[in-house]
């Protein structure tokens, strides 16, 4: 998650947007989807997370951009989604001096005219291993994939996964692929889902994003009646501070949800043990249960 201003004490407004609270019955959520969504375990999420943690230990004990522990995350992302069956890519950008890749993974079928496009960023800051901020939104979208590949559960739309790289230094990797699309390709983009830190410890509600400006309000309803449902509590939070801010530059709605800035964001300490599991999983589990839903309809334009 890039920063742009000191810490509050409070989780929401340290991501520096607006913050109000939220109840929303179930009767709001959309219509569900063709084949019930799964679910996972601590088991099927948490091995990415100690995979990113060893990838930083032997790589002077970070994932940032140009470095080779980046480098390591993205080719450990690619090959199990190779190995499940997506069709991906490694779209090459230069910042810095230093060149990286974000690395897009595409799932056969659905309607390629509706494309649910779902991310987060791949890359630590130099202080750190970066395993919260944001392994654990990475780990979540990782999960999600391989669900989709195991269950497939053959989407109306199109559904895109992806991986962004240098967002720490400023959302360069995610602005830098927006800003290579089409004007044709970016309206095919129904809605971009983004995950930044998913797993946080002493998480007590899910900060769920509202893209106002854009209208955007399936995504952002299904999030908050999966929680609801669920007796979870939610805040809505606007668009900024992470890469569904370079979607929303470019007028491509957004949505998805943070758990909220841990107290070593940015730190040596944001290691295996900032991560709690039952929150990262918990994340998984809103992440593939939204995701099902969407996936399951396309929206009239």
């Amino acid at each position: 998650m890039t920063l742009r201003r000191s810490l509050p004490g409070l989780a929401a407004g340290a991501l520096g947007i607006s913050l109000t609270l939220s109840a929303v019955p179930a009767a709001t959520a959309t219509a569900p989807a063709k084949a019930q969504a799964p679910t996972v375990s601590e088991q099927q999420v948490m091995p990415h997370l100690r995979a990113l943690q060893h990838i930083a230990d032997r790589n002077g004990g970070n994932r940032a951009h140009g470095t080779q522990g980046y480098a390591d995350s993205v080719a450990y992302v690619k090959n199990a989604l190779d190995r499940a069956g997506f069709r991906t890519k490694l779209v090459p950008f230069t910042y810095n001096g230093a060149t990286g890749n974000n690395l897009i993974a595409d799932w056969p079928g659905g309607n390629p005219d509706h494309v649910l496009l779902t991310g987060a960023h791949l890359d630590s800051v130099e202080e750190g291993p970066g395993i919260n901020d944001n392994g654990s939104g990475s780990a979540a979208v990782l999960a999600t994939a391989l669900q989709v590949a195991k269950s497939r559960p053959g989407p109306e739309r199109h559904l895109r996964f992806a991986w962004w790289g240098a967002e720490e230094p400023g959302l360069i990797g995610s602005a830098d692929y927006v800003g290579k699309l089409a004007e044709a390709e970016r309206r095919k983009i129904d809605v971009y889902l983004n995950f930044d830190q998913a797993g946080s410890k002493n998480t007590r509600q899910w900060l769920v994003v509202h893209d106002d400006e854009h209208g955007e309000t399936e995504a952002q309803q299904a999030f908050e009646a999966w929680f609801a449902e669920r007796n979870i509590p939610t805040f809505d939070i606007g668009v900024g501070g992470s890469d569904h801010e370079s979607f929303g530059n470019a007028g491509i709605p957004s949505s998805g949800f943070s758990t909220g800035i841990s107290d070593c964001i940015h730190e040596a300490c944001d290691n295996l043990a900032n991560v709690d599991p039952k929150t990262e999983t918990t994340s998984t589990d809103a992440l593939i249960g939204v995701l099902w839903k969407l996936a399951a309809t396309t929206p009239r334009r």
